[in-house]
């Protein structure tokens, strides 16, 4: 019996010895890439349509689907077809699905804007009309598909279909002067959209924002390229308390050729336009500096009057959202923290409370529309649990809630245009994404697609399973996350290295599958650490208290939390307390870089990616949110900047920023850098040339990044045995 023991340990020790560690390679160079489902986009009726690239022609395609079959109806476009466009990268339909703008070259500009050459493709006589022989932006058909609005230069058109007219509705254009119908910098970035003008439903008008950046102050950079002499990137970048672009909200009335200044009193933000489904009223959002007081607007097309049917105030900030949704009598949907949890809210066409549709100490994450056949509500929610997403249909009078998706994890939903059926993508920490087939009731019709190969392939590779639990510290109960060795012996002691973003309503710790970090993470547990993310306070999904407790100190307690983390988990036997770090990006830099200074007695090593070092070098709109401006609130800038705590390092520092960071500025890093050698402080620095916010354009770049921290944390976390040692012992 012994001998079958030991036999039965020694087959079991070769068969994990044979299974393989993540290599860094395998993690950039797509080894662990999910099978996902093209975005798709919802037709009229059961249908849907999906853009697809033929490898045997090398022609892209726009194919439509049955929601019912999941079976393909037919090829509305091949560009094999066109003779003058040998592919498109995108595709946007007209309302009544006849046409097409088929979208080439595209030329990135920020995060979410673009440049591109664009067609409109006729599908019923197959012809294909050049809107404009230069490249625009944000091509946009008419309700009635007679016509194309569009930007170029800073200034706002129209092309006439029929008879290839093009109207210029603006001429004052200029380049980092004033924009017209496109964001500036700041809206793209922070309120998260780019085409700032929409058509009325009756095609008749068209609002847009006018953005006046002529006192923005300048930020530039220069583009070290390959060229003998390098370039410089400027543009208008309005920090903390600096001044923003002047926003006005303006009327093109397309007979008449006319434009139309609307009033909407005191603001300083126009966040979002829209029209309602009366064709002659606009709802315009406005928001004061402090972004604590919002109001929604009604415009009359007809004469140019405004009136306020909702205002919202926060003692803190009001969030923007996506979820305003009108109805066929013009009362509305909109969601709102009013309650302390972000919820569903029911109001008549004048703004009156009709009912708060959900209630819950628990957050509604996604609206996805509204059956008003049927008066039901489709939504997504952390009903479930904060680090799950489950979606929920409810109706109208807050009644006859039913959960749709059964299983406990992320799933996320795209609902057909009549809310007949939707394809759910659902995955876990132990699940890649499944997609399945449901019809509006959440009935299961068919899976869809799975990544059951992927699975398959990592139970080659030693992996760690990710263990959620609830952190108890003195300063509250967090989420979190841990890794431990595939070895792990809770009689050794383990170096630790935590991970965190922590910026205000994000969330880190999620039960959903795996991101290029958690590979990494896997690859780091193999190599003898135990990983552990804890989302503190600040943080979302857990009520407006909870995330908004950081208002005008943001690095304060989201530091200390991380600190307190650090020292409960250095209390466990298996943990040793001497050997602790702590990494980030963005905020998370910003964080990781607090917490070695402030946590100096705890934390033994940090890196810092990207790290905004002084919220007096960010944007006006993100900073100004959470911490009025610097002006108002001096003290919330300077007694949580990792600029004057240089002094305070102790443990070893790795800082890293791309040269080209439009978003957050290498500024930051160099004024940091400059403060530790003021302050005699070793540290190791990595700058990666015109490498913008996300430092992964060009050959290698997220690799030798990974490499380079991977390096490290190995040199200075920890005494670390060997891959090899560890199979030996």
């Amino acid at each position: 019996m012994k001998k079958i023991l030991i036999f039965f340990i020694a087959i079991t020790s070769l068969a994990s010895a044979q299974k393989k560690t993540i290599a860094l390679e395998e993690i950039w160079n797509g080894t662990f890439r999910t099978e996902r489902m093209n975005s798709l986009n919802s037709m009229n009726g059961d249908f849907y349509t999906l853009q697809n690239f033929n490898r045997e022609t090398g022609s892209t395609t726009v194919d439509k689907f049955s929601y019912a079959t999941l079976e393909k109806v037919e090829t509305i476009v091949d560009s094999k077809d066109l003779e003058d466009l040998k592919y498109f990268e995108s595709y946007s339909f007209n309302n009544n699905e006849t046409k097409l703008i088929l979208g080439v070259d595209t030329e990135p500009i920020y995060r979410r804007s673009s440049l591109g050459i664009f067609y409109v493709y006729d599908i019923a006589s197959k012809s294909l009309k050049l809107i404009d022989e230069d490249k625009i932006q944000e091509p946009t058909f008419s309700p009635d598909s007679k016509k194309v609005a569009y930007a170029k230069d800073n200034n706002l058109f129209i092309k006439n279909l029929e008879t290839n007219e093009v109207i210029q509705i603006t001429n004052d254009g200029l380049k980092n002067n004033i924009i017209n119908g496109i964001c500036d910098w700041v809206y793209e970035e922070e309120f998260g959209f780019v085409k700032a003008f929409e058509w009325s439903n009756d095609s008749s008008t068209i609002a847009f924002l006018r953005f006046d950046e002529s006192e923005v102050p300048t930020y530039s950079m220069d583009i070290t390229g390959k060229e003998l002499y390098p370039t410089q990137q400027v543009f208008k970048y309005p920090k903390a308390g600096e001044k923003n672009a002047v926003v006005t909200l303006h009327l093109f009335n397309v007979d008449k050729k006319s434009t139309s200044k609307i009033n909407l009193g005191d603001y300083e933000y126009i966040p979002r336009i829209k029209w309602t489904n009366d064709a002659n009223i606009l709802c315009a959002t406005t928001l004061n500096r402090h972004q604590n007081n919002l109001n929604l607007y009604f415009v009359n097309a007809t004469d140019a009057s405004a009136k306020i049917v909702l205002n919202e105030t926060d003692k803190a900030y009001v969030d923007i959202q996506d979820n305003l949704t009108f109805l066929e009598d013009n009362s509305f949907i909109w969601t709102s923290e009013n309650d302390g949890f972000n919820h569903i809210y029911y109001y008549d066409e004048q703004g009156n409370l009709k009912n708060q549709i959900t209630k819950g100490n628990w957050e509604v994450t996604k609206f996805y529309g509204v059956n008003e056949k049927t008066k039901t509500i489709y939504y997504q929610s952390v009903e479930d649990g904060s680090i799950n997403r489950t979606i929920y249909s409810i109706k109208l009078n807050g009644k006859n809630k039913k959960r749709l998706t059964n299983a406990s994890g992320t799933n996320s939903a795209s609902f057909s245009k009549n809310f007949a059926y939707f394809i759910n993508t659902f995955s876990d920490a132990n699940t890649p994404p499944i997609y399945t087939l449901h019809n509006g009731n959440g009935k299961l019709l068919k899976e869809v697609l799975n990544n059951n190969k992927l699975s398959k392939q990592l139970e080659g590779y030693k992996l760690a399973k990710k263990e959620f639990f609830t952190l108890k510290t003195t300063t509250g109960d967090f989420n979190a996350w841990m890794l431990k060795p595939t070895n792990f012996d809770a009689n050794k002691e383990y170096p630790l290295f935590m991970t965190q973003y922590s910026g205000p309503g994000s969330q880190s710790v999620s039960n959903s599958w795996n991101g290029s970090n958690d590979y990494w993470y896997q690859h780091l547990a193999n190599e003898g650490y135990i990983i552990v993310c804890v989302d503190g306070r600040g943080t979302g999904l857990k009520g407006a208290e909870f995330k908004k407790v950081t208002y005008k100190e943001l690095g304060k307690y989201e530091v200390i939390d991380q600190i307190e983390s650090a020292k409960e988990l250095g209390k466990r036997s298996y943990i040793n307390q001497n050997e602790i770090g702590i990494w980030g990006w963005s905020y998370g830099g910003f964080m990781s870089s607090n917490c070695l200074l402030k946590g100096n007695d705890v934390f033994k090593m940090a890196i810092a990616v990207a790290p905004v070092t002084s919220w007096r070098f960010y944007d006006s709109i993100y900073t100004e949110r959470y911490m009025q401006t610097p002006q108002e609130n001096p003290s919330g800038y300077d007694e949580n900047s990792p600029l004057n705590y240089a002094d305070l390092l102790k443990g070893k520092y790795l800082l890293v920023h791309g040269s080209g960071d439009d978003n957050v500025h290498v500024q930051n890093t160099m004024r940091f850098s400059n403060a530790l050698i003021e302050a005699n402080k070793p540290f190791d620095h990595a700058v990666y040339p015109d490498r913008t916010h996300g430092i992964y354009r060009g050959k290698n770049t997220r690799l030798h990044l990974y490499n380079k921290m991977t390096s490290f944390i190995k040199e200075n976390l920890g005494e670390q045995t060997s891959t090899i040692e560890l199979l030996k012992q």
